[in-house]
């Protein structure tokens, strides 16, 4: 019983992550132009690292717990609208080639059953 409300748990977790990513990606409209993209890419540098410290003080506070205090993330001088572009032709190429791949793999598949079977 306690291993499938444990499994149930953490798909009802893990749902709830991927939900408020979608949400996230789709209220920011982060799939829309380049700048909009990265103007919150920039905010989200910004006001990460003081909430992740203010949730850290405010567990600290409840536990008793001491959680050492985390180096400066790095900065990084990256511009979306540079990769943004290569990054859609790569997986829009991997989409464009993955039915013949699946039907390429499928017959292979077969053909070592058919070896197999004889």
């Amino acid at each position: 019983m306690v291993p499938r409300v444990w499994s149930l748990m953490r798909f009802l977790i893990k749902g709830s992550v991927a939900g408020g990513a979608v949400y996230l990606v789709y209220d920011q409209e982060l799939l829309g132009p380049s700048d909009k993209s990265q103007a919150v890419l920039q905010k989200a540098e910004e006001v990460v690292p003081t909430a992740v410290y203010q949730f850290s003080q405010y567990v600290c506070e409840q536990t008793g717990l001491k959680i050492p205090q985390l180096p400066a993330p790095p900065k990084f001088n990256f511009h979306i609208r540079e990769s943004w572009n290569s990054g859609i032709i790569t997986v829009m190429s991997a989409l464009s080639v993955a039915p013949s791949k699946a039907l390429e793999y499928s017959k292979e598949g077969w053909e070592y059953l058919k070896e197999r079977t004889k």
